[in-house]
């Protein structure tokens, strides 16, 4: 573990602040700051020049809650990592971890008190930079009017990044996820969640998903005639579904590239048909007529699932990663996980488990007889030009690692 890393230890005990200090620097941490009050730990952070890499948060406070300290790094934009402390039960701290993704803070899990040095070491194993080894990618958030202002001067420059799907079964490398970056002259590589969410009005999302398709299909094409044969999945944002001349633009497209509709997934976020159903299904089904195939996004994270799946005809179902990561020791989650999967082999649509993180999910997902597999344990999205290598090495960890051994 490397010794820089910044830790911030914020817990009202004193003796489990001492407790912790003395795991994390026993495991070699050098730089620990303690704080019994969130007030104080704020200030300190107010005042430095750099944040904490890792913030290690107890939730029961008297002065300001956890959830309360929450809200306040999220105000920050604090871009740095968490792990929960506390004594709460499972549920809630299950739930308090949803918060922390939703403040767009990388939450590496939580413990239960009293702290083991052992769990303690697996979680900030899983901490790492977002680039290199000292710098954290710029979580500089853009507007819809930056984004209009990028497009008209010819600065929208997206880029794919692509994300291996593989077959449980086999280990097999059966598709990729196109993942678009935008190339920022000022801020650098940029990654959805700083822009995506503008740029999916109406109107942008019809350029932002041409340029995403056009490259892709570009790199279907290339991996084809290099003897490599891969379905391509494609995001399609929820106003794309109220375009009614998008599956002719999707086909146009795909004859230009040389590629087989039946080889492209498009890949539909579990809200979308709600909007306006009449023009998704319009879509949808002429998607369907035109060869092209369907998946379900982020299965069971919305309101209607059960419903979208009776109205439209899906290929996949993907599983969405926070009911796979740790499911394997989560009854909740597990029962969740298991009833999708279920789900979706009684509909007999494929099966994707997202967010398989390290190798207890990898082999949690494969004993449950789930058919695909994407998360960082396996690869995370990758420029194209990655992927023959990562391929290569992939086969010789599968078998140096067994992991596919009963």
């Amino acid at each position: 573990m490397p010794a820089a890393i910044k830790v911030l230890v914020l817990d009202d005990e004193p003796f489990m602040l001492r407790l912790l200090e003395r795991i994390l620097r026993q495991l070699g941490m050098a730089q620990v700051a303690t704080f019994r009050s969130a007030y104080g730990a704020l200030y300190e952070m107010d005042q430095s020049e750099s944040a904490p890499d890792l913030i290690l948060l107890d939730l029961s406070m008297p002065d300001m809650d956890g959830v309360e300290f929450l809200r306040q790094l999220g105000e920050r934009h604090y871009d740095g990592a968490l792990i929960l402390v506390s004594g709460e039960d499972e549920y809630t701290l299950l739930s308090v971890e949803k918060l922390v993704q939703a403040h767009r803070i990388t939450a590496l899990g939580h413990l239960h008190k009293p702290v083991l040095p052992q769990a303690l070491a697996a979680l900030i194993e899983k901490w790492q930079p977002a680039v290199g080894e000292n710098h954290r990618v710029s979580r500089m958030a853009f507007g819809s009017d930056d984004v209009r202002a990028a497009l008209a001067n010819g600065e929208l420059e997206l880029v794919n990044h692509y994300q291996p799907k593989v077959a449980l079964a086999s280990g097999e490398l059966v598709g990729v996820e196109a993942r678009v970056r935008w190339s920022n002259p000022i801020a650098g590589l940029l990654y959805p969640d700083q822009f995506i969410n503008v740029a999916e009005t109406r109107a942008l999302s019809g350029d932002l998903t041409q340029a995403v398709l056009e490259a892709a299909l570009e790199q279907a094409s290339v991996w084809r005639k290099a003897g490599l044969t891969l379905e391509l999945s494609v995001n399609v944002s929820l106003e794309d579904l109220t375009r009614l001349d998008f599956p002719d633009t999707v086909a146009n497209l795909a004859i230009v590239k040389g590629v087989s509709p039946d080889r492209v997934m498009l890949e539909v976020k579990e809200g979308g048909l709600t909007e306006n159903l009449t023009s998704a299904l319009d879509v949808l089904n002429r998607l369907r007529l035109k060869r092209f195939r369907l998946s379900i996004d982020d299965f069971g994270t919305g309101h209607s699932s059960l419903a979208q799946l009776r109205d439209c005809a899906f290929d996949e179902l993907k599983i969405d990663r926070s009911f796979v990561h740790g499911a394997r020791t989560n009854a909740k989650l597990l029962s969740i996980y298991s009833a999708s999967l279920e789900l979706g082999k009684q509909l007999h649509m494929k099966v994707v488990a997202e967010g398989v993180e390290d190798r207890a999910d990898w082999e949690f997902v494969r004993r449950s007889a789930c058919d695909l597999a994407q998360g960082h344990f396996i690869a995370n999205a990758m420029p194209a030009a990655d992927l023959i290598n990562w391929q290569a090495s992939w086969k010789t960890r599968l078998s140096k690692e067994a992991l596919l051994a009963a």
